[in-house]
């Protein structure tokens, strides 16, 4: 740095970053930035192309701990990512000749959740399995997991290079993996609103609202789809003055083209984070195969 200067320095142990690759911010969780830092200084992956063969290869293949869908025990799992299947697989046994999942990397999301899953290379992935949202959770215990998770990105990359040929890096890298917009606990009453209010776990993940009985349950109790205002979604604060039953003051109604969405938040602070989040949605024009995705929970049972 002294003999260098920052910005000479960047370019020259930043020079080969795939665009792929994951840069950590300050917000991201201490693994990210540890092995940002490792992998740029240490093993400098970014000036010696070659080094990259753990996320690059386009085949991967190793065993991470994998939450039990029942009994909530970690176990160790194979897990098989080859773009050439454009699929991440697990496997029940090492020897087994069928795998207990494959996950699509087409609908296949990746984020880091330490505190959710409670250990700090926690990481969870997502995909859809009869277009309904899926769960699993694991870690690996060294850095490792991030090499997994740029392994994922890169598959990803490569996927979306192929469907959509004349988009560049730059249009393609934001759509590779997404944190949620918002995480937490709220209170919701069901369809006819007479009945009373239950505590769940909410996840918003672009415009899929998922609610959990638990923040570790593999499969979404439901899911409610939030379009844009054009289309009829509208967030209001506050609850309709004859709503009854709820033990959180904190009240937020969601307005669909078919129905009402009553919610409650504990504390003034998390609705406003809440509301701030779905009016991010509500506010942004909707793409034309989002309007596949909304006709899709129109249809469901």
């Amino acid at each position: 740095m002294t003999s260098r200067g920052n910005h000479v320095a960047r370019a020259a142990f930043e020079s080969k970053v795939p665009p792929f690759y994951y840069r950590p911010s300050a917000s991201d969780c201490q693994l990210l930035r540890e092995q940002w830092i490792r992998a740029k200084y240490e093993r400098q992956e970014f000036t010696h192309p070659e080094r990259q063969e753990p996320y690059s290869a386009g085949y991967r293949e190793g065993f991470l701990w994998k939450r039990g869908r029942d009994n909530g025990q970690f176990l160790s799992r194979k897990f098989v990512l080859t773009e050439r299947e454009g699929a991440l697989k697990y496997f029940n046994r090492s020897d087994a000749k069928e795998p207990k999942a494959i996950m699509k990397i087409e609908h296949l999301n990746a984020t880091f959740q330490p505190a959710k899953i409670g250990h700090p290379h926690g990481l969870q992935v997502t995909y859809l399995k009869d277009n309904s949202t899926r769960n699993i959770f694991v870690y690996h215990e060294d850095g490792k997991m991030v090499d997994w998770f740029n392994a994922l990105r890169a598959a990803r990359f490569h996927y979306l290079q192929v469907a959509f040929p004349g988009a560049g890096d730059a249009d393609l890298v934001p759509k590779l993996s997404r944190n949620y917009l918002q995480e937490g606990y709220m209170e919701k009453t069901g369809p006819k609103q007479t009945e009373g209010f239950r505590k769940r776990w909410f996840t918003m993940d672009d415009r899929r609202l998922m609610y959990f009985k638990d923040p570790l349950d593999a499969f979404a109790r439901g899911e409610v789809f939030i379009g844009s205002r054009e289309s009829g979604y509208t967030v209001l604060d506050g609850l309709p003055p004859s709503t009854q039953g709820h033990h959180w003051p904190h009240g937020i109604t969601i307005v669909t083209p078919e129905r009402r969405f009553l919610l409650a938040c504990e504390t003034e602070s998390e609705q406003r984070a809440w509301m701030e989040a779905f009016r991010k949605v509500v506010d942004r024009p909707m793409l034309p195969q989002e309007y596949a995705v909304e006709a899709h929970f129109k249809h469901k049972p």
